[in-house]
């Protein structure tokens, strides 16, 4: 009994160590507060992933910038719908570009072509505190 037990124990164990962990990182970790972006362009595909959205934005030139967002559910109780940034649609993206210089960056705010404005980022998450989120503490 105790063998299969030891067997039981010794299979989950391993089991568990097989699953990828995925950590929360810090905007600082991956982000430079003082390299602001302003992307222009048109919105290829969004992706609804844990633990951070992902807007993927095609530019003027052709380039395409991967823009992170807030949590899905933090974007849906901003406003987000997964029909809010269907490709094709013309967006203006303000945030910060990542530390390594790549096309990728976190999304601070985004404008749509009529004006409307949605904030997709969290600052509790490091990100620069600049008054425009109404839930940053004064």
């Amino acid at each position: 009994m105790r063998r299969n037990i030891a067997i039981v124990l010794a299979g989950v164990v391993m089991a568990l160590a097989t699953v990828p962990v995925v950590a929360h990182h810090a905007f600082s970790a991956e982000f430079d507060a003082n390299r602001p972006i302003h992307l222009e362009g048109t919105v290829v595909k969004m992706e609804w992933i844990n633990p951070h959205a992902w807007v993927h934005l095609e530019i003027e030139d052709g380039t395409v910038w991967m823009v992170e967002g807030g949590t899905p559910n933090t974007l849906l109780r901003r406003g987000f719908t997964k029909n809010s940034l269907l490709p094709g649609t013309e967006i203006i993206v303000d945030g910060y570009q990542a530390k390594d210089g790549s096309d990728k960056g976190n999304g601070r705010d985004l404008t749509f072509k009529d004006g409307r404005k949605l904030f997709m980022g969290s600052s509790g998450t490091g990100a620069p505190q600049d008054g425009r989120d109404a839930t940053e503490p004064e």
